[in-house]
């Protein structure tokens, strides 16, 4: 039994021999297993411990089987820990060794440094290929180079000389390239890595911060342009004279150009004073400081979604105004407007002869001195005088009778529609005009609703006919709070404004005229105001509420789109309406 148990006895080192965890070093599993193997057969006891091993078995023997049982089980029972403890150590090194690859793994990537390895290759190769086109064509052109003799001869013996010039050259074409190798590599022909930048998700806080720094931006060029129109506009007459003076000078003796780069590096110096901590404020125009509102962290969800509102409605109109600026410049080079067209070909065409004929001195004199007296005299009296400017200037009225693409498509679609009733006209010279349409006598135009011509509609005289604002009418409901029947409650329809009446056409209304349509004098109103229908919902809301002394509440159209409009519309000629009145009536 007990030489049975020397047999499956721990081979390897005491448990004592053990490295302690600190000390141990950095090796896998394998390894760990290798070396057990390898060093299992060094680890044998020698032959004098096994002598005394023998003779403690004899003596254990001889003292009897209760000593021998004992001795038995504790020998099992101390190679039992060993090999627990040797175990235990095992699995914690593997542990920490596990632990510390994937470190080194992480800090350590080997997928990116195996990346820029294959891209140093690939330069290398380059620019072997480049040395070697480049020193092939020299190696063909030199003398040295013979044709194959059928016996090669001896290798001629190399000088001391020759050594050092080979040296030479080498350290110097090494020097060159350490040199300029780097601005070689810059000449590589390589594709252009395309960027995808990530899109940043939709914020409130986001999209209000970017319209801050867009009317920040543009500061600047508002600033300057304010300046200018005062310049024109002569607000401040001395300044205004002496730029006038001062520029005629220059313009006179061919220095405007230098004038305007000495302009331009006073500016430029007064800004690195200004961002050197000088303070330097020069304007024309005073500068009016706009209340900056602090940004709100904590908003609710009605406030959010104002926010969003007021945000996109600015973007909207400025969005418009730029799509408005770029869509009149490409309708004026597309000849869309011919007349308007033809003006700006001829000077096209008067600029080219005057620039071919006459000398650049004498043309850039004629320029400055005319650009002078536009901008200072001609421009001031335009802006006092509209009809003058109406009538004669040029660049004004070429500007403002251009069409945008959106007021072509509206052309458009009023002559397709108005087509059948043309065609129907042309029978009959001099008759009236045709069933639902009313003409305007000066400008001959007519004017129609849904349901029939826009006086019989509403049964008031033909002189009366909607505003240019709302030539179409605005889209409402009408609310009447004085009636409890739903049919009589709420009316879905479209709301017109007149010289003297405010007329709103029922949908509901089957005839030409019915008792569904509304008409109310303007001299009858006692008040209107902006209205919120619902105040749980956000924004300062999409009503108008008008009273009359005809009515016990006010009556309210709400549910318009284009609210602010047709209110600031409706009101101006209200007033309008009153002030006539109220000069009338004294003199009644």
């Amino acid at each position: 039994m007990r030489k049975h148990l020397d047999r499956i006895r721990f081979r390897g080192q005491r448990r004592d021999e053990f490295l302690d965890l600190v000390d141990s070093p950095n090796t896998s599993d394998t390894e760990c297993t290798e070396e057990a193997v390898t060093k299992a057969p060094v680890s044998v006891r020698e032959p004098e411990e096994q002598r005394e091993a023998e003779g403690e078995q004899q003596g254990d023997a001889q003292a009897g089987p209760g000593s021998f049982s004992a001795a038995l089980q504790d020998d099992a029972r101390t190679d039992l820990n060993e090999v627990k403890g040797h175990l235990e150590i095992a699995l914690l090194e593997k542990h920490f060794l596990q632990e510390e690859l994937r470190k080194l793994k992480e800090e350590s990537n080997v997928d990116s440094l195996r990346q820029e390895l294959e891209r140093e290759r690939s330069r290398c190769i380059e620019l072997e290929q480049k040395i070697n086109n480049v020193l092939k064509p020299r190696l063909e052109d030199s003398p040295s180079q013979t044709p194959k003799a059928p016996s090669p001869p001896p290798p001629p013996a190399v000088s001391s000389t020759d050594k050092q010039k080979d040296t030479l050259s080498s350290s110097f074409l090494k020097w060159l390239y350490d040199r300029f190798g780097v601005y070689i590599e810059d000449f590589s022909f390589q594709p252009e890595e395309q960027t995808v930048e990530a899109e940043e998700p939709l914020s409130a806080k986001r999209l209000t911060e970017n319209m801050r720094r867009l009317k920040r931006g543009f500061k600047p060029v508002t600033n300057f342009k304010r300046n200018l129109t005062a310049l024109s506009s002569w607000n401040s007459v001395y300044t205004s004279a002496i730029a006038f003076i001062v520029y005629m000078y220059a313009a006179w003796h061919g220095w405007a150009v230098p004038m305007f780069l000495f302009l331009a590096i006073l500016r430029l110096s007064l800004n690195c004073l200004i961002a050197r901590g000088w303070r330097i404020q020069w304007s024309i125009v005073p500068e009016v400081s706009e209340p900056v509102e602090p940004p709100k962290e904590d908003l609710t969800v009605s406030e959010k979604f104002q926010l969003v509102l007021d945000v996109a409605q600015k973007a909207q109109n400025l969005f418009g105004k730029m799509a408005n600026i770029l869509e009149k410049i490409k309708n004026l080079f597309m000849w869309v407007q011919p007349e308007l067209t033809q003006k700006l070909y001829i000077g096209l065409w008067v600029a080219f002869i005057s620039s071919c004929l006459l000398p650049f001195k004498l043309l850039g004199f004629f320029i400055g001195v005319y650009a002078g007296i536009k901008f200072f005299i001609i421009d001031f009296i335009f802006k006092s005088c509209p009809k003058l400017r109406q009538r004669y200037d040029t660049p004004y009225i070429i500007w403002t009778n251009l069409p945008t693409d959106l007021q072509l498509k509206e052309r458009s679609n009023t002559t397709l529609s108005r087509r059948p009733t043309a065609t129907s006209a042309r029978g009959s010279v001099g008759a009236a005009a045709p069933l639902g349409v009313s003409r305007d006598e000066d400008g001959g135009r007519y004017y129609s609703t849904k349901r029939g011509a826009f006086h019989e509609v509403f049964n008031l005289p033909e002189s009366e006919r909607p505003l240019t604002v709302c030539e179409n009418g605005w889209r409402c409901c009408l609310i009447n709070r004085d009636r409890k029947t739903p049919t009589d409650y709420i009316r879905n329809g479209v709301l017109y404004v007149t010289e003297n009446h405010l007329c709103f056409e029922s949908s509901s209304s089957r005839s030409g005229s019915s008792k569904r349509n509304k008409v109310i004098k303007l001299l009858d109103i006692t008040d209107i105001q902006k209205y919120k229908v619902l105040s749980v919902l956000p924004g300062s809301g999409m009503g108008i509420s008008i009273a009359t002394p005809s009515t016990q509440k006010p009556m309210v159209f709400g549910a318009m789109i284009h609210r602010d409009e047709a209110f600031d519309a409706i009101f101006t000629q209200y007033m309008k309406i009153v002030t006539m009145a109220t000069a009338t009536e004294p003199e009644t």
